[in-house]
């Protein structure tokens, strides 16, 4: 009966180290998902408070395409577009309209060789060029730090300025002389109908008038690149983007404008599905991986979690169970109900312990990993703690009934069963 007893209890302490290794298993991952869950939040979090450089909030963009036998030249192209603008402008509801030729952020502009007056030229110097119109930067509310831009005027008659944003005035300016200088992009060619420049474009020195804040355009993550902003009208294509700015969700107004650019022509169509430039964001692949990975992340780390918290509870309910007798003769000689919460509380923070040691060393080694798929860094002091303080508190809940069982022990009743 001894030998019975005995190796009774030595299967319960083998059990029970199992018991205690799965759990702490089980508490590892579960860390190293709320570590990876934290980064990618964090991550995409961050992403989403950088500045844009721009007002994207009740803006759309509308693809406009036109026949180029039907303006067939640049003064008709450039006058039909303004007629446009101006139509799409005095629709009732819309503030204000532009034209934006490769200019809707935050992917916006083409990259192009220039080269800056009195300095050699460099192949390495590149810019993103835009078309736009004199509108486009209160329609972005994009700020003008410095200088002004084009009016009107100069727009319709193609004059020779540019816009620099504040990227391209640090590094291709460091003196701060920006404004006045000249600069020349040689890669504008006239191809008859299908793109129409001023004369001698490529040829021709752009005055700076003006400096603008930067305006994300590479994409969400990427910094930004120098740019330059030039009159549309120097350069013609075939189609062309107008910003509209409203009051209100400019996509509800759409079937006004439309009605407005039927006014002008009728047979005037529009590029594919339009859209807001909220939706322009959130369409980028960054903020798509982003916002998956953050679910995923946490997808799983709240089931990790959830399984943790289960098996825990079950393990303290059984060691709580199996202890019956033990707990009744501690209240039986004196033991308070506190101290027996506590005695289930410590067998139970050993798992929670161990688990959290080798989730720790998990993610450490496991940083590379996560990084791939989460912008930011699992090694963030604040990103662990506010796991393992996740992790403690399940662990805590999980353990309140069973310790409370526990401290409910009649002796005499564990007694009787024993």
């Amino acid at each position: 009966m001894a030998q019975t007893g005995a190796r009774r209890v030595a299967g319960s302490i083998g059990a029970h180290k199992t018991q205690q290794a799965l759990i702490a298993g089980q508490i590892a991952l579960t860390l190293l998902l709320l570590a990876g869950a934290g980064t990618a939040i964090d991550g995409f979090t961050r992403m989403l408070r950088t500045p844009l450089g721009y007002d994207p909030h009740n803006v759309m963009s509308i693809g406009v395409p036109i026949q180029i036998t039907s303006y067939n030249t640049w003064a008709a192209r450039a006058a039909y577009y303004e007629q446009l603008r101006s139509s799409i402008a005095q629709t009732p509801g819309v503030t204000m309209a532009a034209v934006a030729t490769a200019s809707t952020p935050p992917h916006n502009g083409w990259p192009m060789r220039f080269e800056i007056l009195g300095k050699g030229a460099m192949d390495q110097q590149m810019a993103q060029v835009g078309m736009v119109g004199s509108d486009y930067f209160p329609t972005l509310r994009i700020a003008l730090l410095q200088g002004r831009t084009w009016d009107a005027t100069e727009d319709h008659r193609g004059a020779l300025l540019a816009v620099v944003n504040r990227t391209m005035a640090q590094r291709y300016f460091p003196a701060g002389d920006a404004i006045g200088r000249s600069i020349k992009i040689p890669g504008f060619e006239d191809r008859g109908l299908v793109e129409m420049s001023v004369p001698k474009l490529s040829e021709s020195w752009l005055m700076i008038v003006g400096i603008v804040e930067d305006v994300k355009n590479d994409g969400l993550r990427n910094p930004v690149k120098p740019a330059i902003y030039i009159p549309y009208t120097l350069h013609l294509l075939p189609g062309t983007q107008m910003l509209v700015r409203s009051q209100t969700s400019p996509l509800a107004l759409l079937r006004s404008v439309r009605s407005q650019m039927s006014a002008v022509n009728p047979d005037q169509q529009i590029y594919g599905i339009v859209t807001d430039l909220e939706t322009w964001i959130s369409d980028e692949p960054e903020w798509q991986q982003g916002h998956l990975v953050s679910w995923i992340f946490g997808g799983f780390a709240g089931l990790a979690l959830a399984l943790a918290a289960v098996g825990l509870y079950s393990v303290v309910s059984y060691t709580v169970a199996q202890r019956t007798s033990e707990f009744g003769i501690r209240m039986a000689l004196g033991a308070r109900r506190g101290h027996v919460m506590r005695i289930v509380f410590q067998s139970a923070l050993v798992s929670v312990g161990g688990g959290v040691v080798a989730g720790l060393a998990l993610t450490f080694a496991l940083n590379s990993v996560i990084a791939r798929w989460a912008q930011g860094n699992a090694h963030d002091p604040a990103i662990l703690l506010e796991g393992i303080l996740v992790l403690f508190l399940s662990a805590c809940l999980a353990c309140a009934l069973p310790a409370f069982r526990a401290s409910r022990v009649e002796p005499m009743t564990a007694l009787r069963c024993e």
